[in-house]
């Protein structure tokens, strides 16, 4: 059995817009289908490439929100795509999804195999565009999930609500303010207020009020 280095090397945390890019995921399983569940959620445009698959690839193939190629992987196939996932419990597979990709330069997960990914898909807390990524570097999955999970609670879903009301804040000082510096003071102010806290609570009021004031 192969051994798992006993240390990793650090990891560069990043987030990737893949809306419209073509993204691989070989295999068909339950497993796929969460890999291609996320990347559809992204944007991306997704090609399985597997024999068999769940009924709910077949059934987003159908809608037209993926491509499902029925057949066995290719060699050299995974070059051809933005990033690629290898979901299957096929070493030999895994193996050449992986070098693959790595040889055109792409990012490839092999789910449950750190050695051949050169990107680990974390554990994800999402309020809207407040997202939260928990990574163990593949050392173990269920402890980056029991973390997100920790931290749930913290993170209210009115922190969805709340960036809103804050993105439409900054263009309005970007309207209003012409000097930078005095912009960025303001809305680090705000920000940082008491009354952000209240608006997370539910109580909106004291914050409507404070912006007013700023523009």
């Amino acid at each position: 059995m192969e051994r798992e280095p006993k240390t990793t090397k650090p990891m560069y945390p990043v987030f990737l817009d893949i809306e419209g890019e073509r993204c691989i995921v070989v295999g068909g399983g339950k497993v796929a289908e969460r890999k291609v569940e996320k990347l559809l959620e992204c944007g991306a445009a997704v090609t399985v490439v597997a024999p068999e698959a769940t009924e709910r690839i077949d059934a987003l193939a159908l809608q037209h929100k993926l491509l499902w190629e029925k057949r066995e992987y290719r060699d050299g196939e995974a070059c051809g795509y933005f990033l690629a996932i290898a979901a299957t419990n096929i070493k030999d597979l895994n193996e050449r999804v992986s070098a693959d990709a790595r040889a055109a330069g792409r990012p490839v997960n092999v789910v449950d195999v750190p050695t051949l990914c050169n990107f680990y898909v974390p554990s994800v807390l999402r309020r809207g565009d407040l997202q939260i990524a928990v990574s163990t570097a593949g050392a173990s999955p269920s402890i980056a999930k029991k973390v997100r999970e920790t931290l749930e609670p913290l993170f209210p879903e009115t922190y969805e609500k709340l960036l809103e009301r804050l993105r439409r804040f900054r263009i309005e000082l970007h309207d209003k303010i012409p000097e930078e510096s005095r912009r960025m003071e303001i809305y680090a102010e705000v920000a940082g207020s008491p009354e952000v806290e209240s608006y997370l609570e539910g109580d909106f009021a004291p914050l409507e009020a404070l912006i007013k004031k700023c523009v």
